[in-house]
This record gives C-alpha cells, sequence and structure tokens, in this order.
C-alpha cells in the first residue's frame, strides 16, 4: 500500500495551500487555500485537473473530507469558491476557534476586494454568504476539539494537535489501517505573548507534510525582536511620524497590540493607537472566549485582567487618515494587497518622517513583498504610481516556525519520509538536503499539480498471553539483577554495550484465528503433547582415551593385513 500526495497549492511557493492525500483508499483535502499575490487562474488551487485525474463524477464522491488547519486565507479562503461554486457537500473539518473566526476572515476578505472585478474565478457575495451559513450552521462543518480523535468513517481516523500560529490552528493526524501522517499546516515551535509553542504526540509515521517558510532563517530571541520594533516605532511617532503596520486583523494583530499597550503603558506615552478594522473589535470577543486555546501565562492572568482588553488601542474612523500630528495604525490586509492597508501605504509613504512596518512574510506580488526585496522609490500598483520615501522595516514576528523548529518537529517524529510545502524552492531544496543528511530520511518538495508516492509499511498484529507477558517480566527481573550483581562486582564496563536479550516465545497461527505469542509450555497443552527431554551423557576424558587406542591398534591391524 503507498500514500499518494497530489500537492494543489503551496508546492514551491507560499499561497493557496491545498494537499490531497489518498491513503488507504481514502482522500483526504488539507487545506483549501487563495494565493494574495495573484488575481488569475493561479488565485485558487486547478480543482478541475484534480476531478480529471481521478476519474470520479464529482468531488463529494471524490473526496472523503476536507480539514481545514486554520483561518488564515492562505488556507481558507477557497473554500467557499469549492462549496458553492465546485459543489463539494462532503464533511469539512477545522477546530471550534477556526470555526468561529473563519467567516470573518471570509467577509473581511470580501469587503477587501469587492472592487477588484478583474479576478477570474471569484466567488460572489452570495456564494460566501452561504458558505458563511454553512461553517456556522451546516452539520457538515464539524468542529473537532484537541486530542479528540474523530472517526471520519470506518478506516479513516483524524486528530487535531495544538500548532500555536494563530489561535485554532492544528496540525492534523490521519490513519487509515497501519498508514499513518501528519500534515502541519503553519506552526509556531516558540511560544509567543499570546500562544503557546506546538505539542504532538511521538507519533509512527509513514509521512510527515510540513510546512517550510522560512526553511533557511534561523532567528534570535523574541525578546531581541520586541525591543527592537518597539524602539522603531518610538523612535519614528517621537519625531511626529504616523507608523503603518500592515497585519491581518486576526493573529499577529492581537500579538502586536499586547505588546504596544503594555509598553505605552509602562512609557506613559499619549500617542493614540488605532485599528482600521471593526473585524477585530468583534474577534476580540472571542479571543476572550478562547482563552483555554492560549498561552499558559494568559490562562493564569485572565481571571484578573483579559490581556486582549487593550487599555491604549482604539478604533480607526477613516477620516483620521489625514489628522496631523504621530499615531500609529493597524491597518487590514497584512501584505498591502488591497484594502485600508492600501489606502495609509498611498497616503502616508511619500512622507520620510513616516515608517511602513512588514512583521511578517508577505507572498510574492503583494506590495509588502516588493518593500522587503529592497527600498523602492517608487511602485506602480494598477493605475496608480506610489512615491516610496518613508522608512521601511521589515521585523521577524511571523507565527512560522524557523528552519531549527522545522528540523527539531521532524527529528521529534521520525517519520518515514518528509514532504516539505509551504515554502521558497531555493530555500526547500536547502532544507531537504539537510533532513536527508542530518535526519537519514527521503524528503520530496513537489510543485504544484505534482504528485508524490510514498510506500508504507504492513504491521503484523498479534497478541501475547499473560503467561508469555508474565515470563518475560520474570526474566527482566533476572537480567536486571544480574547486571547489579555485575556492576558491584566488577564495574559498569561489563555491562556497558552488551546486548539485551530477546524474549523468546511461539507465534501461533490458527486459521480463522488471531495470531498470538505463547510459551513453550502453553503451546504443549494446546497440541496435547508431553514435553519430551532427550539426555546426552558427557564422555570422560578416560573413555574418550580408551576408544582412540582401540582406534589406533585396528587400523594397525589392517596396514599388517595389506603388507601379506
Amino acid at each position: 500500500m503507498a500514500i499518494e500526495c497530489l500537492v494543489l497549492g503551496a508546492g514551491q511557493e507560499v499561497g493557496k495551500s491545498c494537499v490531497v492525500v489518498t491513503i488507504g483508499g481514502k482522500r483526504v483535502m488539507f487545506d483549501c487555500g487563495m494565493h494574495m499575490g495573484y488575481h488569475d487562474h493561479r488565485h485558487y488551487p486547478d480543482f478541475a485537473r484534480a476531478l480529471t485525474a481521478w476519474g470520479a463524477p464529482d468531488f463529494t464522491t471524490a473526496i472523503s473530507c476536507v480539514v481545514i488547519t486554520h483561518f488564515h486565507l492562505d488556507h481558507i479562503g477557497a473554500l467557499p469558491y469549492f462549496t458553492e461554486v465546485c459543489g463539494y457537500h462532503g464533511p469539512i473539518y477545522m477546530t471550534y476557534p477556526t470555526k468561529a473566526l473563519a467567516p470573518f476572515m471570509l467577509e473581511d476578505y470580501r469587503k477587501v476586494t469587492m472592487d477588484q472585478r478583474g479576478e477570474e474565478e471569484q466567488y460572489s457575495y452570495e456564494d460566501i454568504l452561504r458558505c458563511m451559513k454553512k461553517v456556522i450552521l451546516d452539520l457538515s462543518v464539524i468542529p473537532m476539539d484537541l486530542k479528540q480523535t474523530v472517526q471520519v468513517d470506518k478506516d479513516l481516523v483524524i486528530r487535531a494537535y495544538y500548532a500555536g500560529h494563530v489561535i485554532g490552528a492544528a496540525m492534523i493526524y490521519a490513519k487509515v489501517g497501519d498508514a499513518a501522517m501528519v500534515y502541519t499546516g503553519d506552526y509556531n515551535m516558540t511560544p509567543d505573548r499570546h500562544l503557546g509553542a506546538a505539542q504532538i504526540d511521538r507519533l509512527m509515521l509513514d509521512l510527515l507534510i510540513t510546512e517550510s517558510t522560512y526553511a533557511k532563517t534561523i532567528r534570535d530571541s523574541k525578546h531581541a525582536r520586541e525591543r527592537e520594533f518597539l524602539k522603531a516605532v518610538h523612535k519614528c511617532v517621537s519625531s511626529g511620524g504616523k507608523v503603518l503596520i500592515p497585519t491581518f486583523a486576526l493573529g499577529r494583530a492581537q500579538e502586536l497590540c499586547m505588546l504596544l499597550d503594555d509598553y505605552w503603558e509602562r512609557m506613559d506615552l499619549k500617542v493614540p493607537i488605532y485599528f482600521s478594522a471593526g473585524l477585530t473589535i468583534q474577534a476580540n470577543v472571542y479571543y476572550k472566549m478562547l482563552i483555554g486555546w492560549t498561552s499558559q501565562k494568559i490562562k493564569e492572568s485572565h481571571a484578573v485582567h483579559n490581556p486582549f482588553d487593550f487599555k491604549h488601542v482604539c478604533h480607526f474612523e477613516r477620516s483620521f487618515i489625514n489628522n496631523p500630528g504621530p499615531c500609529v495604525l493597524f491597518a487590514t490586509p497584512g501584505m498591502i494587497s488591497g484594502g485600508f492597508s492600501l489606502e495609509a501605504f498611498k497616503k502616508w509613504a511619500p512622507s520620510e518622517k513616516n515608517l511602513i512596518t512588514l512583521p511578517g512574510y508577505c507572498v510574492s506580488g503583494t506590495i509588502g513583498h516588493k518593500l522587503m526585496c529592497g527600498k523602492p522609490t517608487r511602485i506602480d500598483y494598477k493605475d496608480t504610481h506610489i512615491d516610496v520615501r518613508c522608512q521601511i522595516h521589515q521585523l521577524a514576528f511571523s507565527p512560522h516556525t524557523d528552519s531549527k523548529g522545522i528540523m527539531d518537529l521532524t527529528e521529534f517524529l521520525s517519520p518515514k519520509h518528509v514532504i516539505l510545502v509551504h515554502g521558497e524552492k531555493p530555500q526547500m531544496a536547502f532544507l531537504k538536503e539537510r533532513i536527508e543528511s542530518e535526519l537519514g530520511m527521503p524528503c520530496y518538495f513537489p510543485g504544484n499539480n505534482e504528485s508524490v508516492s510514498i510506500p508504507t509499511t504492513q504491521n503484523l498484529k498479534m497478541s501475547a498471553t499473560e503467561r508469555f507477558i508474565t515470563s518475560c517480566a520474570v526474566e527482566q527481573g533476572k537480567r536486571s539483577l544480574h547486571k547489579r550483581n555485575l556492576i558491584c562486582r566488577t564495574g559498569l564496563s561489563e555491562v556497558i554495550g552488551s546486548d539485551e536479550e530477546a524474549a523468546e516465545g511461539v507465534l501461533l497461527m490458527e486459521k480463522h484465528k488471531s495470531r498470538k505469542i505463547l510459551c513453550e509450555d502453553e503451546l504443549l497443552e494446546v497440541l496435547g503433547m508431553e514435553r519430551h527431554l532427550v539426555q546426552f551423557e558427557p564422555m570422560v576424558s578416560r573413555i574418550v582415551a580408551a576408544v582412540e587406542s582401540e582406534l589406533q591398534r585396528a587400523k594397525a591391524a589392517d596396514l599388517d593385513s595389506d603388507g601379506k
């Protein structure tokens, strides 16, 4: 049996995450995202090609279930298109926070792109409303809790593990028969101010599919990054400048609001901090309700003070954009691909006093990515020319794990094979070499619309009798006692390096019965036989010498007879 992986999105790129895995005859779609940098057919995964390749009449027949790892648009943004336009009506699994917050993200995206009618295959306002209703009400969208084992059908089992990254993000374990795998989605191996580090059990895996956004990056300490961020913001506002922080309304927004709110309180600053999206007010209501998904520090302190009640952060009115004086503005979307972050950027970028900070990863094709690749003096966006004279800081506040985190998770899980997704091709090639050379695991990084076949191993299941298990325990105790005696008498050197003795038993395989291991005595009972012993009498040296002497005499007599 093999695991077949078809990468429909995030193959050698960051964006539109979508991987379809066929495991034990079951087909699971992990994530259903869009690419924020494209406005043509590359905006969504190539669903039609996949359906043709499978030879299935429709997606509901072809796919056993869809699993969404978290609410970011590059992981869920194509879901309304897939359900309402492509016609998938099967089960969709996501965690409780993702189910609660996904409708807000989809609606926020719709508002941002209402005037962008040049996009191909754009789902309609009605489509997104139907999908939102499905997420909120429909039983086909099934919420999961952490470490809850979900029986999708009689063969397919899935389980969610804490991924950090954003509230509700999950790594997904899937198993059919003896074949097992993990799809990480996006994850973070280090805790931050409001989320803990990713946590997962040590599992027996044939395959690990992991994100690789920062495949070559090893970050410095979180405290050093926070100091750099606060220093840059404080310097700008002290000089009368405006700070634009493009960020998505959920995730880094809450993290950075907590950081600035605390700093403003300690420094007694009166400069206003604004958030442009009313969505954040709604989202914070859910954040307060979902304390159980946050870090241990917040869980312990929220009864005294809820950290999502920001004292110095208030709502931004559109008319404020031309106000004089310093301010800090969080504006969506995070990559300056449209919306109010683009509007504020057009207004503030021409002034040298102002600052644009980019706290996370920006995909190719967005204004944020162009700013990260150097300091351009002018940016052309559609029919608009934007003069760029402002300061630009790229600060590593991305909620993705770095190269060390990817290697640590891969080593911990020790899968038989690894597939890299959600990364740039040169960096993925570098990480592939590290995984293969340092961890000894075959590693692949397929492009979009490419497939990888992963061989699986079949385990032979059998039971053991109580008497066999007891005998093993007794023998192990004897060996432990023997070793302790050795250590007391001659030291540790005689014990170290000695091989462990294997337990001995008999494997009984009967037709139409389960396999089991038992002791020799139990086998005799099953067969109705008695034990037979054959004893050999040892020959003492005197008897051996007499026999040899007799043989020598006989040989000499034969020689004399031949001579005559």
